[in-house]
């Protein structure tokens, strides 16, 4: 028997909700700087930063020294590509989640709890993209650390899904980041499929390949 419940979030989660929101998103700044690593460009703007003082002054110390800075400078603007991700949520639909989900048609907003702790969340509103009329959008999921492999974000996903279908929607829709692995895992394991990707209006978001990526899940009709 699972040890955790899903129900509809209530005001008393507020702070909870955003901490676990907050957190699990900062946290694939580790995997999306790692990325950043297999591409070739940062590769070549390394180079420079290390190989130009060195020229230029003749001194290795001041060489290691400007890419020991380029490369704490490339871990903040990873770190802040989620940050500003986190910022703009937080000032947006989760200032005032119970009036933004719970109050507005099509909307909704579920919460795991385990022993009278909230350990997981996910949120539905209908879809803005583009032929989307009769979409579901899944948005802001995330799971605590100390309940992942316990089948949550599984059951989480579901509840939307079975949501989405009574309302009569045609599919479920998401975007998620490459540093949400797991995430890219579970999405295909329950038949979502990759759709499309587009970059972050952020400045260093092309240099160093952050991506949203699109799935699609499409409602399988129940038999009468």
């Amino acid at each position: 028997m699972a040890d955790y419940s899903i129900r509809l979030y209530r005001d008393s989660d507020y702070t909870a909700v955003r901490d676990l929101f907050a957190e699990g998103t900062i946290e694939h700044t580790r995997v999306a700087f790692k990325h950043a690593f297999t591409l070739r460009r940062v590769w070549i703007f390394l180079g420079v930063v290390f190989l130009l003082p060195l020229l230029l002054v003749e001194s290795i110390a001041f060489s290691i020294g400007s890419l020991a800075l380029a490369l704490v400078g490339l871990w903040l603007g990873t770190r802040d590509l989620y940050a500003s991700y986190v910022r703009h949520a937080l000032s947006d639909d989760m200032l005032d989640i119970k009036k933004y989900y719970l109050q507005r048609d099509g909307h909704c907003f579920w919460v795991a709890e385990s022993d009278g702790v909230v350990v997981g969340m996910v949120a539905a509103v209908p879809s803005s993209y583009p032929g989307g009329e009769r979409h579901t959008e899944l948005k802001r999921m995330s799971v605590a650390r100390s309940h992942r492999g316990k089948g949550i974000a599984k059951a989480l996903c579901r509840t939307l899904i079975d949501f989405s279908r009574e309302r009569g929607c045609q599919a479920v829709v998401l975007e998620t980041t490459l540093g949400h692995q797991a995430a890219h895992n579970l999405y295909k394991r329950m038949g979502f499929r990759w759709q499309h990707s587009t970059f972050l209006n952020h400045p260093l978001a092309k240099a160093v390949d952050f991506k949203f990526f699109f799935y699609k899940f499409d409602i399988p009709t129940r038999r009468q």
